[in-house]
């Protein structure tokens, strides 16, 4: 018999990891222990050498669903640890966990299973109509920790003790929830309520159901934050919620009953697809309305995509199904959208709930609970190209899984993010990690939000950072953070072009070592000449950058806040006399546009170049053809225009689709340009314009018949919400150079 000590690194907490090995251990008769050591688990064990080959094998062949081993290291025990008998007890136990330093790796929410939906709707199970119901497959992880190594005392369940039941399941192993550590019951779990209301638990909920069919607005918290929810299939409902919430137009995401009720509205076009739904993520999947869709048209206005999720919490499932008199007249469609006024961060207390839903009008009754929501995680958002998923916003069921960077890496870093679709991110050595979505940057409240959040993530993931990295442009909110980040930690602060941290996002995304031709494509960013950039060709590798080419530029009248206003970009330019072949500027004249007083004000602009910035920005372009074409003169939200101008390009004689096939030619024929300079045959693909499906998929057909290889984004966002990914790169190569 030999002692032996394994090291597992990867998502190996919080998933049921340790339950399983004791399981396995003691199937093959071993001796030994288990504990979490912080950043990975450790296993003792006590075997003959060709017992250990096949515990390993069916360690990594059967290890619980939710894991995902990263690296195994095996020694031969050392021999002070050998005589130590507490680590090689027969049966085999799970030990107590130690913190240690080193990598940690923290198991995102996980969507609740198939097993404990089940037992949520057994009247024979003694946790039937449970809102709180979990095992070791399913459940809060990451939005109820404390810290690591993750064990009930280290999260918000520790505000609730285990009655005698759930802590015989939970120290036996061969239950399902041997060491779940959320694990609870109707006896000893947290309590679902009506805010500043008398109803709770069954009452609340049927309060709340009732209200949604009645047509009313409501929040209900979730795992990472709360929701306004409203019957999907009112009209009126739906209008009335857009009124409250000062959101004229912005899609709202829909969550249905069951994937049938998703096969109904929406067009499910792969296996795929369909995996995305109903997998443990449960994201928010952009597809196409079905025909016979009974979802208002006022959730997505002008749109044919609808955002569907399928329930998460078994709450969710608890507000479609309940037995009381009212599943009759229940909706199987629900809006359920971010809860929080318009610009602000995700609510995440019920003080927050109360100050900004409750008492503001915006919701009519709100079903919360007694379990602390320590960190935010909004829901993640997906679209499908090429049957490949795409992320739109990487949040809730991802966040906070590292990307794995080869090579060797040294430092920690603190990467702060955009303005826009704000996530930050904490690097250690070769490994990134991606926070929930935070916001947008424009509100105070999102700042803060901001701060808070990487206050906490730091602790929870025991980074200490040597560097905070942050975007170029002087007035940016995200900035200030960094800046008070930087003094109260005592940091240095270095920032970095927002268009070469597209790049440098889009090659951490692909693990790519090598310089590439760059094409990064949004609406704004901060050119270091202090003009705004936006459709950049650029030579980039992990040291540094050059910019070799741009979209022609142009006066944008108004700067940054143009960007709401295409038909007046439109008109600019066709004062301008734009000489790009991108637009069909013939088509209109100035006066189509916009009013008389507009236009007088437009030429006093560009005459006098007052408040105008010199502009290279695709995303402008896109709004001004959207306008031109008559598809969109403003926008209430960002993108809605660009939106538009895709949704139109169904028919290829279409000028829409002529527009598409013109900038990606023009990409195409830039980066031929630039080859001949650089000698380089990749091209990264990045910045929000490139969330456009068609415009994506152009640009790769004419770039690969060019010869060249063409990276684009697969686990991180093109647009702002993946910016900080190639901030911690840069922040990285700094410091490795040291």
């Amino acid at each position: 018999m030999t002692s032996f000590i394994i090291k597992i690194f990867g998502i190996v907490q919080g998933v049921g990891f340790r339950p399983f090995v004791a399981r396995l251990a003691r199937e093959l008769s071993l001796a030994g222990s288990v504990r979490n050591r912080g950043s990975y688990v450790e296993i003792s064990l006590l075997c003959p050498r060709p017992k250990l080959d096949t515990f390993l094998s069916r360690l990594t062949a059967e290890a619980p669903e939710r894991s995902a081993i990263l690296r195994t290291d095996v020694r031969p025990a050392l021999p002070s640890e050998a005589a130590d008998k507490s680590l090689f007890p027969r049966p085999f136990a799970i030990a107590d966990s130690f913190s240690e330093a080193g990598a940690v790796f923290v198991s995102p929410d996980i969507g609740i299973c198939d097993r404990c939906r089940r037992e949520l709707y057994d009247k024979g199970n003694r946790r039937y109509l449970h809102p709180f119901i979990n095992c070791t497959a399913c459940g809060p992880r990451l939005t109820i920790l404390k810290s690591m190594p993750y064990d009930r005392e280290r999260t918000s369940m520790s505000d609730f003790p285990m009655c005698d039941e759930c802590r015989r399941e939970y120290t036996d192993p061969t239950d399902r929830r041997y060491d779940a550590q959320p694990v609870c019951c109707p006896h000893c779990g947290p309590q679902v309520f009506i805010l500043d209301g008398p109803e709770k638990d069954g009452e609340a909920i049927t309060k709340i159901r009732a209200n949604i069919i009645e047509g009313n607005i409501v929040a209900v918290k979730g795992i990472g934050g709360f929701h306004l929810v409203c019957s999907a299939a009112d009209s009126r409902a739906v209008s009335l919620l857009r009124q409250r919430k000062n959101r004229p137009s912005k899609p709202f995401a829909v969550m249905v009953r069951d994937i049938d009720t998703a096969a109904r509205e929406c067009i499910i076009p792969t296996d795929k697809a369909r995996e995305l739904l109903t997998g443990p993520q449960k994201p928010i999947l952009l597809l196409h309305r079905s025909a016979g869709s009974t979802i208002a048209p006022e959730v997505a206005p002008d749109n044919p995509h609808i955002g569907i999720m399928l329930p998460y919490t078994p709450l969710h499932h608890l507000i479609f199904d309940f037995p009381d008199d009212l599943n009759d007249r229940m909706p199987d469609t629900l809006v359920m959208t971010s809860g929080n006024p318009s610009g602000a961060p995700i609510c995440r207390t019920d003080e927050e709930a109360r100050e900004y839903l409750l008492s503001t009008g915006i919701v009519d009754a709100v079903l919360t609970n007694d379990r602390p929501i320590l960190l935010r995680a909004d829901d993640s958002v997906i679209s499908m190209t090429d049957n490949e998923p795409v992320m739109i916003r990487r949040s809730r069921g991802y966040a906070p899984l590292p990307l794995v960077l080869s090579g060797e890496m040294k430092g920690s870093v603190l990467a702060i993010g955009g303005e826009l679709k704000n996530s930050f991110c904490l690097a250690k050595d070769n490994l990134l990690y991606p926070s929930p979505y935070i916001g947008d940057m424009t509100d105070l409240r999102t700042a803060e939000a901001l701060e808070e959040s990487v206050l906490r993530l730091m602790s929870l993931l025991e980074i200490s950072p040597n560097i905070i990295v942050a975007d170029l442009h002087p007035r940016y909110n995200s900035l200030a953070v960094a800046r008070r980040l930087a003094k109260k930690l005592s940091l240095p602060l270095v920032q970095i072009q927002h268009h070469y941290a597209h790049i440098l996002s889009c090659m951490a995304d692909n693990d790519c070592h090598e310089p590439v031709i760059g094409a990064a494509f949004d609406g704004t960013g901060y050119g270091p000449d202090g003009t705004i950039w936006g459709g950049e060709i650029l030579r980039c590798d992990r040291a540094g950058f050059e910019r070799i080419d741009s979209i022609p530029p142009f006066l944008q009248p108004g700067g940054d806040t143009a960007a709401r206003c295409g038909r007046k970009i439109a008109a600019a330019l066709i004062q301008q006399k734009y000489s790009s072949s991108l637009l069909p500027l013939e088509s209109r004249s100035a006066a189509d546009l916009v009013s008389p007083q507009e236009l007088s004000a437009i030429e006093f602009q560009l005459r006098g170049q007052v408040n105008c910035v010199k502009s290279t920005s695709a995303g402008r372009l896109f709004d001004a053809c959207a306008a031109l074409l008559g598809l969109k003169g403003n926008s209430s939200f960002e993108g809605e225009a660009a939106m538009a101008l895709e949704f139109a390009t169904a028919d290829i004689d279409s000028p829409a689709y002529k527009f598409h096939e013109d900038l990606a030619r023009w990409t195409a024929a830039a980066c031929e340009k630039a080859r001949e300079s650089c000698r380089l045959s990749t091209v990264a693909l990045s910045g929000g314009v490139f969330q456009n499906t068609l415009l994506t998929a152009l640009t790769r057909t004419h770039l690969t018949a060019a010869g060249f290889r063409v990276l684009t984004h697969r686990h991180i966002p093109p647009n702002d919400g993946g910016i900080s990914i190639g901030q911690a790169l840069y922040g990285l190569c700094i410091l490795y150079k040291k």
